[in-house]
């Protein structure tokens, strides 16, 4: 494989976990969420070493945006997705009173 392919190769496995990551997050599955986050972080992470070694051309620089485009936007939709729960989190650990979130997370008395 060349190192523009595996270059591309990364990308294309990136944004397949991003498209599992939204499924997930539409499905309200967070904990699948959080483990593909992982995969994504890690992914991510090996892209930053192969990509000083990579010259690309137009077509390529074409690609690799289209790739970046749909990451992005499945990154903003996961987000518009969680929000609402992250909201309602927020507003429970905003009150002054710790003992009523946990009751009414956990269901504590």
């Amino acid at each position: 494989m060349t190192q523009n392919a595996e270059y591309f190769a990364r990308y294309e496995a990136i944004a397949a976990v991003s498209r599992k990551m939204l499924t997930a997050a539409r499905r309200a599955l967070w904990n699948d969420l959080v483990g593909l986050q992982e995969e994504y972080l890690t992914l991510v992470d090996g892209l930053k070493d192969a990509e000083s070694n990579v010259m690309l051309d137009d077509g390529e620089r074409a690609r690799k945006y289209d790739l970046i485009r749909q990451i992005l936007a499945d990154d903003a939709a996961i987000r518009d997705l969680a929000s609402p729960s992250v909201a309602r989190l927020s507003a429970l650990f905003a009150t002054e009173r710790p003992a009523r979130v946990l009751k009414e997370l956990y269901g504590a008395r």
